[in-house]
């Protein structure tokens, strides 16, 4: 795209998208977190969800890396693919693991010594990290479709890393903690 043709690119404002989404999906979150869990729940073992996270965490990775590497061969057009399949994976994510803090209980992590202090660690480090990726990654994109090409460069390179990291640690923590389901 030429620069005329980026000036004919109609800038949007995505802000309030932004933090309405980040506020509302890091409440429900947080208030699922919190609460025991629907009693008597029998339509399906609700222990398959963790697996179901771990699988999208694990293709959000490699869908973030294939973005990655297509992104420094310059391929904008397979970089952005992998990115929408990496939001894709993410949402995905989101709804299995809503799903399953809501009919289920969380798991407490049986671990003992130095393994319950790694575990503890990468989980703390991960939720921190997943709170503040949702603006990051929304903004990263935002500022793409309004082609603004500079920010967007700026922010992805902070995104990028930090979004590799949760999904990352998002399937260690199911390995982890997958022998006390």
């Amino acid at each position: 795209m030429n620069n005329d043709e980026k000036q004919l690119v109609k800038k949007r404002n995505y802000k309030p998208f932004i933090i309405v989404t980040t506020i509302v999906l890091n409440s429900v979150i947080f208030v699922l977190a919190g609460i025991p869990g629907v009693e008597d729940f029998t339509a399906f073992d609700p222990t398959i969800l963790p697996l179901l996270n771990a699988i999208f965490n694990s293709f959000t990775f490699l869908f973030l890396v294939g973005a990655l590497i297509a992104i420094l061969k310059k391929n904008v057009l397979v970089h952005r693919r992998f990115i929408y399949a990496a939001f894709t994976t993410t949402a995905l994510f989101l709804l299995t693991y809503t799903m399953y803090h809501y009919i289920a209980e969380s798991t407490p992590y049986g671990g003992t010594g130095l393994m319950a202090f790694i575990y503890y660690f990468i989980l703390i480090t991960h939720i921190l990290l997943a709170a503040i990726i949702v603006p990051l990654a929304l903004t990263s994109v935002a500022r793409a479709w309004n082609m603004e090409n500079e920010r967007h460069k700026k922010i992805a390179r902070v995104t990028m890393p930090l979004w590799l990291y949760v999904s990352l640690t998002g399937v260690l923590i199911y390995v982890m903690i997958s022998p006390y389901y």
